[in-house]
């Protein structure tokens, strides 16, 4: 009778694909200037797959590669946070500006269309607020580095969700 040699498992290497989860370690500067926008101190977790988790872009970039791929990517305004809308500019009289909330805060109020909409405060001038709409970083060409830290299959509840679930993703 020959003799059984056990095996440990080798560790399953996954390459990204539709419904993977990944997790990256990032960085995002402004593409202009070169200036660190964002240090990515904690790991970005997203679900893969056109679940709109991240910018077509990563996605893209990263279609078919596996744990340990490192890439810079150059994203255009529209590629990120797109173009600057200057109909979500508005100015508001301080008296109705709630107490409390400062330059760099932000206020939830509604766009032109009546849809919620984030606003950050950008100046307080005398009577008058200047409240912007836009996300910080619009307008803006961004240097993305990244390398892959991992990847797995996503479960049937992050899937149905359409987002990670657990450590650094969504939690209910």
């Amino acid at each position: 009778m020959p003799l059984l040699v056990s095996h440990s498992p080798t560790p399953i290497h996954m390459n990204i694909q539709k419904d993977a989860v990944v997790t990256l370690r990032y960085k995002v500067a402004d593409a202009t200037t070169g200036k660190l926008v964002d240090e990515g101190s904690t790991p970005m977790v997203y679900l893969h797959g056109g679940y709109e988790n991240t910018f077509p872009k990563i996605e893209a970039a990263l279609e078919g590669k596996a744990v340990g791929y490192q890439a810079t990517l150059h994203l255009k305004p529209e590629d990120a946070f797109g173009e600057r809308d200057e109909s979500l500019m508005r100015t508001i009289p301080k008296s109705d500006f709630p107490p409390g909330v400062k330059v760099g805060g932000q206020l939830e109020g509604r766009n032109d269309q009546g849809q919620p909409q984030v606003y950050n405060v950008v100046k307080i001038k005398g009577p008058q607020v200047i409240l912007d709409g836009n996300h910080p970083l619009a307008g803006k060409s961004l240097k993305f580095s990244f390398t892959v830290t991992g990847v797995r299959t996503a479960t049937a509840e992050e899937i149905a969700h359409r987002h990670v679930h657990g450590e650094h993703g969504h939690h209910h």
